[in-house]
């Protein structure tokens, strides 16, 4: 029974670590692929860089123009896009405060109007309080006869 137990563990193992080891060599190889692809992008790279384009046929250089020509159409599309937003952007600004703008140049006329409206009403109280100081109306307290009064003020003006 120990030799059977002892058989199992042992295969087990095996098989444990033949899993282990394809999984392992699975992972290699999917290491060796993607150094691949990445050696083939950054060669791209700088052929669109304009690097490394010594070894490059004629066809080669073509195809790499037009995607350089692609890419740039697809940008300048993209950059007038932008310019459109912003634009648009700047238009409701401009109309939000023109809006804004008329807002207080009203509120500012209103100031104006009542600034204006108070300044009549000092002025027209200036006036009446020189007029009623001016005024000819005797306004002094006399006790007696009125000619009195009389006599007193005609002293009063030659004095």
């Amino acid at each position: 029974m120990q030799e059977t137990i002892q058989r199992y563990r042992n295969h087990r193992k095996d098989v444990h670590n033949t899993l282990r080891e394809q999984h392992l060599q699975q992972l290699k190889q999917e290491a060796i692929e993607l150094m691949k692809k990445i050696e083939l992008l950054e060669a791209s790279k700088r052929k669109l860089l304009g690097e490394d384009l010594g070894s490059c046929t004629c066809e080669e250089l073509q195809q790499i123009q037009q995607q350089l020509e692609q890419s740039l159409k697809r940008i300048r599309e993209r950059k007038i896009q932008v310019f459109k937003e912003q634009m648009d952007q700047l238009k409701e600004k401009e109309k939000t405060l023109a809006a804004e703008n008329a807002m207080l140049c009203e509120i500012r006329e209103k100031i104006g109007q009542q600034a204006r409206q108070e300044s009549n009403e000092d002025r027209e109280m200036v006036a009446l309080t020189e007029s009623s100081e001016n005024s000819d109306v005797e306004t002094e307290l006399f006790i007696g006869p009125p000619e009195g009064r009389i006599k007193r003020t005609l002293t009063s003006l030659y004095i």
